[in-house]
């Protein structure tokens, strides 16, 4: 049975659900910061997945990656999938801009974390999903705590 790893559940916000991944918003505010979650238990490598999920994985990436661009129109967009503290398998989708504090490096322990201010939270994770709506088969879950 899949469940969230717990630290992504206490970094993140719930946004809803790709057919094959949970969306989360990351609650770091110095960088727009989205995150897929293949909903599979136990899952830690992208080449665990069977070659369809694979594939719907891509999908979701790419759709999910197009959206940012086209809504933030960043300098850059980083995808990846580090896992190095949190095994299971997530793939970072984060905007990257020249004038954001880490740029050109890495985001990872450049700064410290300045997380989203609780009301400004809850407005970006409406934000999101209803441009995530604009996608097929998106099902937005209110996980606000």
């Amino acid at each position: 049975m899949f469940e969230l790893h717990p630290r992504l559940a206490a970094d993140t916000r719930v946004l809803g659900d790709l057919p094959l991944c949970r969306v989360l918003l990351a609650k770091e505010s110095q960088y727009p910061w989205l995150i897929l979650v293949p909903r599979v238990a136990d899952l830690r490598e992208i080449h665990h997945l069977a070659p369809l999920q694979q594939q719907q994985l891509m999908q979701e990436s790419c759709a999910v990656a197009t959206l940012m661009e086209l809504r933030l129109r960043p300098d850059k967009l980083n995808v990846a999938a580090l896992g190095n503290l949190v095994p299971q398998l997530h793939l970072h989708h984060v905007a990257r801009f020249i004038a954001d504090k880490a740029w050109p490096g890495p985001i990872w322990g450049a700064h410290p974390v300045i997380a989203y201010d609780p009301q400004v939270l809850a407005s970006e994770a409406d934000t999101w999903r209803t441009a995530l709506a604009t996608l097929a088969d998106f099902t937005p879950v209110n996980a606000d705590e």
